[in-house]
């Protein structure tokens, strides 16, 4: 009901189970898929790995009620480019989904906190090299701390235009899809504490 008042979205299809998520998406091809976290027979976590396996384009954001950090830390690792919880705004829907299509989606800095406090850098290698630059590894820190472009732009003094290039970059070089990897991959390696 939230998507169905916002042109930019088109609904073609729904399923309460899955199974069904993936037979629809396998007929649909769709660009995003909400994904409860539980519904019978298979359950969101299940279905998105498979997704995933299937179509690595594809974008899904876990929809719930909990906001239990292990959720949120399974359904990244299953591939879950967002995780939204059903009692937030609608407009706050809107504008979240709308960044996830276009890989701009910012954590929210609750979120962000919360993945820097569960994860720890223990066994870092000192030696580690990283493959990105002096600002892109600053711009990685922002990234982790919950920032969105434009306020990288602002703290940086560069354009908005140029904090997506070196994003682009940085996801590239590290393998990753989405800033929620990009964070969480930044913590692993120590480089939060070396700022």
């Amino acid at each position: 009901m939230i998507l169905e008042s916002d042109p930019a979205f088109e609904i073609v299809a729904e399923g309460c189970s899955g199974e069904e998520a993936l037979d629809l998406s396998e007929r649909w091809m769709p660009d995003l898929i909400l994904m409860d976290i539980q519904m019978p027979g298979m359950g969101g976590l299940e279905a998105t790995k498979q997704l995933k396996e299937r179509y690595p384009y594809l974008k899904v954001v876990m929809v719930t009620v909990s906001d239990d950090i292990v959720h949120l830390f399974d359904a990244l690792k299953k591939g879950a480019q967002g995780y939204l919880l059903k009692n937030l705004n609608p407009q706050a829907w809107h504008e979240y989904l709308k960044a996830i299509v276009v890989d701009e989606a910012p954590m929210t800095r609750e979120l962000a906190f919360r993945i820097l406090k569960e994860m720890s850098p223990v066994g870092v290698d000192e030696y580690y090299v990283s493959p990105l630059t002096s600002r892109e590894q600053e711009i990685l820190g922002l990234v982790a701390k919950g920032l969105s472009n434009k306020d990288i732009s602002v703290q940086l003094d560069i354009s908005e235009h140029t904090v997506k290039n070196h994003l682009k970059n940085i996801l590239q070089k590290l393998h990753l899809e989405n800033r929620v990897q990009l964070a969480r991959y930044a913590y692993e390696q120590g480089w939060m504490g070396r700022r």
